[in-house]
């Protein structure tokens, strides 16, 4: 099983969402980006667009079981959205361009490089359930 749900941030925007959000945890992506955790059902776009006016903000979701599942994904920069909202159905197929979740990266400057797509390269498989890389 595989659940995320959280915001990515570029580092000119980590402070602000500090400020802003109360209790807020980060964990380091590295690439310049950090994690933090959504665990509430909804969150405030409207927070994550005033972030994004200090650098660029995504929040991302996934939910995978037996290899089968769901993506989403929406980025915002300069208090705009500039990617998305992204959805990729259990039944729909990665497009050639890649994951939502990938492709959010890539607006955020993520280089894959040797690594199989930008999801890999910051290694969100590391972080499999919320809860749980939470509490670490």
């Amino acid at each position: 099983m595989y659940c995320l749900k959280a915001v990515i941030v570029t580092e000119s925007a980590r402070s602000r969402l500090l400020d802003s959000v109360e209790g807020a945890r980060f964990v380091s992506l590295g690439q310049n980006l950090s994690l933090m955790p959504v665990t509430e059902t909804r969150f405030d776009t409207g927070l994550l667009a005033k972030c994004s006016e200090h650098g660029a903000v995504a929040y991302v979701e996934a939910e995978y079981f037996g290899g089968v599942g769901t993506q989403a994904a929406q980025v915002w920069e300069s208090g705009e959205t500039v990617l998305g909202p992204l959805h990729l159905a259990e039944d729909e197929p990665t497009p050639a361009y890649g994951s939502p979740i990938s492709r959010a990266l890539r607006r955020l400057s993520v280089r894959k490089g040797a690594h199989f797509d930008e999801f890999d390269a910051v290694g969100l498989g590391r972080h499999r359930g919320t809860g749980d890389w939470l509490s670490a």
